[in-house]
């Protein structure tokens, strides 16, 4: 039997070598690979878009004969996300409370909103109302900044009139995971405000309604519980 020289020997060992270390490389690429697959986790996952609050508006039905949506406040952020944001004021523009987006008076914003509008044309009265959406905990935190704001907004002044507006608050119970109703009153006025936030899970509600001779009391509250109710839904489906 012939033997391979030592030539020979040498020289197929230094080829089976590189076939070796290739092997060895591949392995370790592979578990590099797996353990960099892992992806970051999402901060919005399971939060609702502008687009599906949206949904959970009131419909037109809701509202009495004689209400119809002011276009120009109607908007939502559609189907991406915002980057939220903190910025409260040391001094809250209690003036914000007259507004239909009145939840801004915090400086807090959410991942996503959507927003709308009923105007009366027979009486003038107005009913809006509006979805917020936040991480984690973060709509509990708006909620109690809401609070502390109205402690310090004991009244202001209208901006239109120029006359004193009385803000009166109180925790609400029946609503949500907690609720929070304003009532804003003046004498020249010939009905008062009613505000009122609720917090659905990560979800506020906000509305605001000057229907009804119970400074809006009554239409408020049921328009806030109808959209509660339907968030459930939308997060059921989502």
């Amino acid at each position: 039997m012939r033997h391979p020289s030592r030539a020979a020997k040498a020289l197929l060992a230094a080829a089976v070598l590189p076939l070796a270390l290739t092997a060895c490389a591949s392995a370790t690429g592979t578990s590099s690979s797996s353990a960099t697959a892992t992806k970051p986790k999402d901060p919005n996952a399971g939060l609702l878009t502008g687009a599906q609050l949206k949904k959970a508006l009131a419909p037109a039905s809701f509202f009495a004969a004689g209400f119809a949506v002011d276009p120009s406040n109607a908007r939502d952020s559609g189907s991406m996300y915002v980057e939220p944001s903190s910025a409260p004021a040391a001094k809250p523009d209690c003036t914000l409370l007259g507004g239909t987006n009145w939840i801004a008076v915090t400086g807090d914003s959410g991942v996503s909103f959507a927003q709308n509008d009923y105007v009366s044309k027979n009486t003038s009265e107005d009913i809006a109302q509006q979805v917020d959406t936040y991480r984690g905990t973060s709509a509990a935190t708006v909620l109690a900044n809401l609070k502390k704001v109205i402690a310090g907004c004991a009244d202001y002044s209208d901006p239109d009139s120029h006359t004193k507006v009385k803000v009166a608050g109180s925790d609400t119970s029946g609503l949500g995971d907690g609720a929070y109703t304003i009532t804003l009153t003046n004498s020249d006025w010939a009905n008062g405000t009613t505000l009122i936030a609720v917090r659905a899970g990560t979800d506020l509600v906000t509305v605001m309604s000057t229907d009804g001779k119970d400074n809006g009391a009554a239409t408020a509250k049921k328009l806030a519980d109808r959209i509660v109710t339907s968030l459930k839904g939308e997060h059921a489906h989502a």
